[in-house]
């Protein structure tokens, strides 16, 4: 959620925002918005206040034994008044709130401007792209071959877009989600969290998730939401908190199932682990100062580079530009591994600078050292998706007969194997 009075001060540069995003500038029908809610929250009180004056006059003249016909009467037209007046308010109220609800983030200074994909910036690259004496097999293929990666059981179970994993595959996505649990808390000092799965809309409101993204998500019969990741819960454990400045940073970090309806990606991914409904992920969140959270930034994307790196695959790091950036974050670096099998980059983590948009939410602030209460700075980033790497790892270390070599640093996970055979 956007400051509104930064909004009416700084509307030029909150036009300039929304174009660089590829939206119609809003300033001027925000700006009217709020001055008509302004207008009527002060109609209210005016009116409260004549109330409250009519009152003493009327009980004064009833002590004093005049008549309060007139008084009455006016009394009489102006609670209807008020009532009316007090419903337009509470209108205005609320639409101002969705308009700002529905609003993104202003992105930082320094994110490239662009409409198209194309317009990234590649910041960082990696090692080296493998090559094999044979054709790269995609994933699914290699799974499927192995007898270990079933999409018909899981389409038989639930339906398109569900995977069951069994023996050797199920116990490596197992092994990858805790390598990469171990690695966050003991060299990144991120406390582990096991958090619900099944969250109230509130909490999925204060993560910015509704009312916006409300098709991309599942939710019960009795309105309980279904986590599209961890980064709801976690960032929600600081709702409506006014925390010390010496309890910050706060980073968590969770290994759980997340849910996605994958809404409007009719015909994208339809065979793989890509694009499922559910998945699951490891999610790094760190509540901080502002005054640290580009350093904090940079600290995250560092953990989440660790995992390819200490898993030996090639992978590049880019800096989303305006038109491609999700709407919460001021900033993102979107970190891309590299599949042999479909020869190209494909997502794996998304790291990203929310600033106080999802405090603001939250109403989540923190008391400076000159005691002045401040609004936190939220982050978030994958750490990373852990089925995305899984076929990472499957395609990158795939062997000529169909069999697969376990990185070095899963092998402790996996009982001491070196390779899943055929």
């Amino acid at each position: 959620m956007l400051d509104i009075k930064w909004i009416r001060e700084n509307p030029e540069a909150f036009d300039t925002a929304l174009k660089n995003r590829g939206l119609e500038g809003a300033a001027q029908s925000v700006i009217t918005l709020d001055e008509a809610r302004r207008k009527a929250i002060q109609d209210v009180q005016e009116l409260q206040n004549r109330r409250n004056q009519l009152a003493k006059q009327i009980g004064d003249a009833k002590r004093q034994g005049e008549n309060t016909d007139a008084l009455m009467k006016e009394a009489g037209l102006l609670r209807d008044t008020l009532s009316h007046e007090e419903e337009q308010s509470k209108a205005l109220e609320e639409k101002l709130k969705l308009v700002l609800d529905l609003l993104p983030n202003m992105p930082s200074m320094d994110v490239p401007i662009g409409s198209h994909v194309e317009d990234n910036v590649v910041v960082h690259l990696w090692g080296d792209r493998p090559t094999f004496p044979f054709p790269a097999k995609q994933h699914f293929d290699i799974g499927e071959k192995m007898g270990l990666m079933n999409f018909e059981e899981g389409a038989k179970l639930s339906g398109s877009r569900f995977v069951v994993l069994k023996g050797a595959l199920a116990r490596l996505e197992r092994a990858i989600g805790s390598f990469m649990l171990d690695v966050h808390t003991q060299e990144f000092g991120y406390l582990e969290v096991s958090p619900p799965y099944l969250v109230r809309a509130q909490a999925m409101y204060g993560a910015g998730q509704l009312p916006k993204f409300a098709e991309d998500a599942f939710v019960t019969t009795n309105d309980y939401w279904l986590i599209p990741t961890a980064e709801v819960p976690l960032t929600n454990l600081v709702a409506e908190e006014i925390l010390e400045a010496s309890q910050l940073p706060l980073r968590f970090v969770a290994y759980t199932p997340c849910f996605r309806s994958e809404a409007g990606s009719a015909g994208k991914d339809t065979r793989g682990m890509i694009r499922n409904h559910q998945f699951h992920k490891v999610e790094l969140v760190s509540i901080i100062a502002p005054e640290f959270s580009e350093n904090e930034h940079q600290r995250m994307l560092r953990a989440a580079q660790s995992i390819l790196e200490r898993l030996e695959i090639h992978y590049r790091t880019v800096i989303l530009c305006t038109g491609d950036m999700g709407a919460f974050p001021q900033k993102t670096y979107d970190i891309e591994v590299w599949l042999p099998g479909q020869n190209t980059y494909r997502e794996i983590s998304s790291c990203s600078n929310v600033g106080d948009y999802q405090a603001r939410r939250m109403n989540t602030r923190f008391r400076d050292e000159e005691k002045k209460t401040r609004f936190v700075h939220t982050l978030n980033g994958s750490g990373l998706a852990v089925g995305r790497t899984l076929v990472a790892v499957l395609e990158n270390y795939q062997q000529e007969d169909g069999s697969v070599v376990i990185p070095s640093v899963l092998r402790p996970y996996m009982g001491g194997e070196s390779l899943i055979k055929v």
